[in-house]
């Protein structure tokens, strides 16, 4: 059996990177195994039910691995302040099950070694003969749909956030796909980590003024204090997950996130898209016409 007839798992893949990763496998031709809680069916490809928090699940996902199943795409469990006491387990039973592949999602604010997936990622190298781990900016797609921002703005024209006039590389989930997609597919994988950013770095009042001049309505940046930010979150997550994402807004103020990087390009052929366009297609009302 060749590459592109053996089967590639997307776990998480109604997700945000996930649903473009399946998708994008599966109009190259590739053989997917779309795995969620729901076992969602995702067009071109065969759903399976896979849950982090039901070890159980974890078997049926791999099923078949002998006979073609050889790589992974790995979204870690959302909100787990611990995802390599979950995710580990599952690697090493994947591996023996064949999968030689992994290429995971964690974030340009978690280093090797560091908090959360931090600790997966140092692990991952030493289980998979091959690997990649994508470690994008925010993702664009944080200003639509049911993210926070994206409420935010919808309901009085505002984001709010502690990260003060510090500015972001967001990238565009389409862009981290095509990443992923070429480290999953090339002959080798790149077997190292890969910053992930969009074209521009920009503060969230850059991002405000963008989407006021594409929306035609007042878009404002609140500044709130660390503090602010990590009860506000707290309303509505762990305290202790909410702490660690104030913190990171709190590093995006000191500068950590404002850089960008070639590795979109390099990746992919194709330069990454920008914010103003992105937003153009995402958020331009119907029928509203363009603006300089």
């Amino acid at each position: 059996m060749n590459d592109s007839q053996k089967f590639t798992l997307v776990i998480g893949a109604t997700g945000t990177t996930g649903s473009r990763v399946a998708a994008q496998l599966a109009a190259a031709g590739r053989r997917v195994k779309a795995a969620g809680r729901h076992a969602t069916p995702v067009d071109g490809a065969h759903a399976v039910r896979f849950d982090w928090d039901d070890p159980s699940s974890f078997e049926g996902a791999l099923e078949g691995a002998l006979e073609g199943v050889d790589r992974v795409y790995l979204i870690p469990p959302i909100g787990s302040s611990d995802p390599a006491a979950v995710m580990l387990p599952f690697l090493r039973q994947a591996r023996s099950a064949g999968v030689h592949r992994a290429v995971l999602l964690s974030s340009s604010a978690i280093p090797v070694g560091g908090p959360a997936v931090g600790q997966v990622h140092q692990a991952l190298p030493d289980l998979f003969p091959q690997w990649a781990v994508l470690r994008p900016s925010w993702f664009m797609q944080n200003f639509t749909g049911d993210h926070a921002h994206a409420q935010t703005v919808r309901a009085d024209g505002t984001i709010r956030t502690a990260t003060g006039k510090g500015r972001v590389g967001f990238v565009d989930a389409d862009d981290i796909a095509a990443v992923a997609v070429r480290a999953l597919t090339d002959e080798q994988a790149p077997n190292t980590d890969l910053l992930l950013t969009g074209p521009q770095a920009l503060s969230y009042d850059d991002i405000a003024a963008i989407l006021t001049r594409i929306t035609g309505r007042t878009i404002t940046h609140h500044r709130l204090t660390h503090e602010q930010m990590r009860q506000r979150l707290a309303l509505d997550i762990p305290a202790q997950f909410a702490a660690m994402l104030a913190d990171m807004d709190h590093t995006i103020a000191g500068g950590a996130e404002d850089r960008t990087t070639d590795t979109v390009q390099r990746l992919t052929g194709r330069a990454p898209r920008s914010f103003r366009a992105f937003a153009e297609q995402e958020l331009r009302p119907r029928g509203r016409a363009g603006t300089n």
